[in-house]
């Protein structure tokens, strides 16, 4: 990812502060028209071992531009059991729209999830999903046959009367034949599913009864599962998800715009690099590609909960054993260990001379580095760059410092090109003002 993505990237915010102990509450952004009365619901994440699913619904929320209509999206329905990488830690959650006891640990994310396709302006709801080898009408082989789930499109009957869009299987039908237009591998083809739920006879009927979609078919929605293979990497998962996306939108009149090309390639870039978290009211930023799994001596808040603002829906960061650690989806990504320190408010830019020109930097930022960077000195700030090899100096203000100088075990990167430079009062040890990145782009 390049710097300029990263810093023209539009950012929904997630303020949050999840702990182990606290409810997995989903996300619901909103996009688009909302005094529209034609409005797609999206739900991702419902089984948390599915990451096609859940990371779909996420780069939809946040690398899409809604210009006409309306788009709901819950990236992260189950967000416990995305953590946990579990079809569903207290059960499957999408089996849970029949009859569901209060005392059941889900029951206020199914109502509150049972709220939002009830809304008048809902008019369709597509529930997201990674599904076993690739369908196919006639028996194949065991991979590819009537019982598997993957590259499909999921109705429950053909039709629905007397709603919008209630030709399910005509609609079904003209997603495939878009998606199909657009195939990987031949054997990536799409083909529609219907259960035939509201039969009730056989013990799979009876199960898909309970599910989300067919609770929206019964309450007058046109309703959609769409299954990408398991035997897919995540990247074109997502790729099949999100072309058919695309062309439900498209029956409903939505337009859009899209930040990336959509191939599979530029997809895994995306997944993988555009992402990054801030602490503190943005004093600290901290890339998250190709992050280091471990970084000691991390600023926190003495005596505060920690915050952070996450690039993706699906990103959280847990405390467990006096540490925090930064999830992506159902993957650790860092464990951040904290050094507790005072907090103090420091508004002033900070200038820094950055290959012979002199600049102006805030904490929270990101600089690109040739050969050195000097922070020019300023009155009542001690400077420290982590992993700077210098015992003369308290304070690394007014110093050439090249790449070489660090010693590459204290990149924030696994490719030891990123390092922290913390900014503290020069009278009070402890008392932190903020950080910045450097980010070496020439020399090695």
């Amino acid at each position: 990812m390049n710097l300029g993505m990263l810093r023209s990237f539009s950012l929904i915010i997630f303020l949050t502060s999840l702990l182990w102990g606290q409810n997995f509450d989903f996300a619901l952004i909103k996009k688009g028209d909302e005094n529209s009365t034609n409005r797609l619901l999206i739900v991702g994440g419902i089984q948390g071992d599915e990451p096609g699913s859940f990371m779909a619904a996420s780069l939809l929320s946040t690398h899409y531009e809604i210009t006409k209509g309306s788009v709901w999206i819950v990236p992260n329905f189950n967000f416990y059991s995305i953590i946990k990488s579990s079809r569903g830690p207290n059960g499957d959650l999408n089996r849970k729209f029949d009859n569901l006891s209060k005392d059941d640990p889900d029951y206020y994310l199914v109502e509150r999830m049972k709220k939002l396709i009830l809304d008048e302006s809902v008019k369709m709801v597509i529930n997201l999903h990674d599904g076993s080898g690739f369908y196919r009408e006639k028996y194949i082989d065991n991979l590819h046959q009537p019982r598997r789930w993957g590259q499909a499109t999921i109705i429950d009957q053909a039709k629905i009367d007397g709603v919008a869009y209630g030709d399910l299987e005509k609609i079904a039908g003209e997603v495939d034949a878009h998606v199909n237009q657009y195939l990987l591998d031949s054997e990536h083809k799409f083909h529609t599913k219907n259960t035939q739920t509201y039969l009730k006879k056989t013990f799979e009927e009876k199960e898909m009864s309970k599910t989300l979609t067919y609770f929206a078919l019964n309450a007058g929605k046109a309703a959609f599962g769409n299954e990408s293979s398991k035997e897919l990497p995540v990247n074109e998962r997502v790729y099949y998800k999100l072309l058919s996306l695309e062309k439900f939108m498209d029956i409903m009149g939505i337009e859009y715009k899209r930040k990336f090309e959509l191939n599979a390639h530029a997809l895994k870039d995306v997944i993988d690099n555009d992402i990054f978290i801030s602490f503190n009211d943005k004093k600290i930023f901290i890339p998250l590609s190709r992050i280091r799994p471990w970084i000691s001596y991390f600023p926190v808040k003495k005596g505060d909960q920690i915050t952070f603002k996450p690039s993706s829906p699906v990103m959280t960061v847990l405390e467990e054993e006096n540490q925090y650690v930064v999830y992506y989806g159902n993957k650790k990504l860092t464990t951040l260990v904290p050094e507790y320190l005072d907090y103090e408010h420091f508004e002033k830019a900070i200038k820094i001379d950055v290959d012979g020109v002199e600049k102006e930097v805030h904490f929270g930022s990101l600089v690109e580095v040739k050969e050195y960077f000097n922070v020019i000195p300023q009155e009542g700030i001690r400077v420290n760059a982590i992993g700077y090899v210098n015992q003369k100096h308290s304070n690394e203000s007014g110093l050439n410092i090249r790449e070489k100088y660090f010693l590459k075990r204290f990149s924030i990167d696994k490719d030891s090109k990123r390092y922290r430079v913390e900014f503290y009062d020069s009278k009070e040890e402890n008392k932190f003002f903020g950080m910045i990145l450097v980010e070496f782009v020439g020399e090695s």
